[in-house]
């Protein structure tokens, strides 16, 4: 069932003319792809978070976290886009451009799309590199079945081993990517939060920035959040049914 769209929320859709929507796992949930911190369900509950996803990790072994990260990737590439990521598109475009898509996300869901100004806070498992010199590898054949251990291939320029290009604990964000998210919260007039727990920082720090100017914030969460203290109007829902209803609300 579609949420109910408040007049005043109505209002300010209207009114929008920047929009900065900023996204997390529970974007990806209705493509198929579990959220990190499901209290149930989460991909994380089944392995050590710390151990995939930090880089002493993969120095000491990083056969066990490729195959883990291909295997996400193959999931990913599976993955369709749902209806709420065809609804962010739909208003980019109906905006002329003037709405920016920040994602904690680490597919590509967003721009298969259609969306084409996106900031990718915590990079993406979709763009590889060495873990050496840094430069950019070609994709790997991705597996078709989860396995225990795979070796990274070797890079051509180096010979390091090819990593997944995502931002491992302890790591620095992307700094064009975050520079883009934090220009966008402070130039926009509506900011969406979408399906984010709001306890990751830096990125979570980022709506603060829209909230203390005055601009009116949206969440749309099945659940409560960290950042339902910050917003105007919270939508109890998923991305896929509450983002087609907000725009169908401000776009013919």
């Amino acid at each position: 069932m579609s949420p109910h769209i408040p007049d005043d929320l109505q209002d300010a859709l209207s009114a929008a003319s920047r929009v900065e929507v900023f996204t997390g796992a529970g974007m990806s949930a209705d493509s198929g792809l579990d959220t990190f911190r499901d209290a149930t369900t989460g991909l994380w509950t089944h392995v050590d978070a710390q151990a995939m996803a930090s880089l002493d990790s993969w120095r000491r072994d990083p056969d066990p976290m490729w195959a883990w990260y291909l295997w996400r990737a193959h999931k990913a590439r599976s993955a369709a886009p749902n209806a709420g990521h065809l609804a962010v598109a739909r208003w980019q475009r109906a905006l002329d451009g003037h709405l920016h898509v920040t994602t904690q996300n680490i597919d590509d869901l967003h721009e298969r799309a259609g969306s084409t100004d996106v900031s990718h806070l915590h990079g993406s498992l979709l763009a590889f590199r060495c873990s050496v010199c840094d430069r950019p590898a070609p994709e790997p054949e991705l597996p078709t079945e989860p396995v225990e251990r795979l070796t990274p291939p070797a890079c051509a320029w180096c010979g390091g081993p090819v990593r997944p290009g995502v931002v491992w604990f302890g790591e620095a964000l992307p700094e064009k990517d975050f520079s883009e998210a934090e220009a966008s919260m402070l130039g926009c007039d509506l900011v969406v939060i979408v399906g984010t727990s709001g306890v990751v920082y830096p990125a979570a720090g980022l709506p603060v920035l829209a909230a203390r100017r005055g601009v009116p914030v949206v969440e749309i969460s099945p659940a409560a959040t960290d950042l339902t203290p910050l917003t105007t109007w919270s939508l109890r829902t998923t991305a896929a049914v509450g983002l087609p209803a907000l725009v169908a609300a401000t776009v013919s």
